[in-house]
């Protein structure tokens, strides 16, 4: 198997989802297989980082990569120690970054394997043609899902209000920061049904990695419905592309 190198602790919650779906996921795989117990799981390093200093290095869709350049070097290191550490690729285990990848990417030779493609090949596949993206402020002021969800046929939402921007990434600080809390799911629905107009032809991306944390019944599905609504869970669909790879089940 391909060793994994995964960069977490942005936030952690998450991480610790990323770790327990990929060897779980494993496993299944593998019992299916006849294989014995104990069951093989993907060699991998984790790279944590510190989310209080990362949050700090933000800047907003739009300002210059100089702007960025903090925040884009704490993700490259990270990718760099874990291309040192011998992993054949790597997954950042956020949404955020991701609109970001193009920079960090810059003096790498170590494969990184994007969640922006992966969820908007899921929200392909469960035929749905509209999509919301829901996830930090940062997620949802670029343009980066609407361009990949564009491409598969996929019409994307116009930009939330700003108000309802500093709406959710305020229930992500406070009620998602360490784990989904019921408060936070009612509010993540609350905002679904305000936002979402044909619950049937459109899906909602969790496009923050700890909101899918808010539907535990349905953690290791990409594409779930729940409450009335259709999801993608965004760990799920990058972590699915990651064991395939690792497998050899699929090419980087």
């Amino acid at each position: 198997m391909k060793k994994i190198g995964i960069v977490g602790g942005v936030g952690w919650p998450s991480t610790l989802d990323y770790y327990r779906q990929i060897c779980l996921a494993a496993n299944t795989h593998f019992k299916a297989k006849g294989t014995k117990t104990p069951y093989p799981t993907p060699p991998m390093t984790i790279e944590s980082l510190v989310m209080h200093e990362t949050r700090g290095f933000r800047a907003q869709p739009g300002d210059s990569d100089d702007a960025w350049a903090k925040y884009d070097g704490a993700f490259r290191g990270a990718l760099l120690r874990l291309q040192e550490a011998g992993c054949d690729f790597g997954i950042i285990a956020n949404n955020t970054s991701h609109t970001r990848l193009h920079a960090i990417r810059q003096g790498l030779t170590l494969p990184v394997v994007s969640i922006l493609e992966e969820t908007a090949s899921a929200a392909s596949a469960s035929g749905a043609t509209k999509a919301l993206v829901l996830g930090t402020e940062v997620t949802m002021r670029a343009d980066d899902y609407a361009e990949v969800l564009r491409d598969r046929g996929i019409a994307p939402n116009t930009r939330l209000s700003d108000g309802t921007i500093d709406k959710l990434q305020a229930l992500i600080d406070q009620e998602f920061d360490q784990g989904a809390t019921d408060r936070g799911r009612r509010g993540l629905l609350d905002l679904c049904s305000a936002c979402v107009v044909d619950r049937e032809s459109t899906v909602v991306l969790l496009a923050c990695t700890e909101l899918p944390l808010a539907f535990p019944a349905h953690g290791h599905a990409a594409s779930f419905r729940s409450d009335g609504f259709r999801f993608i869970n965004t760990t799920a669909a990058h972590v699915q592309a990651a064991l395939q790879i690792s497998l050899g089940l699929r090419p980087l």
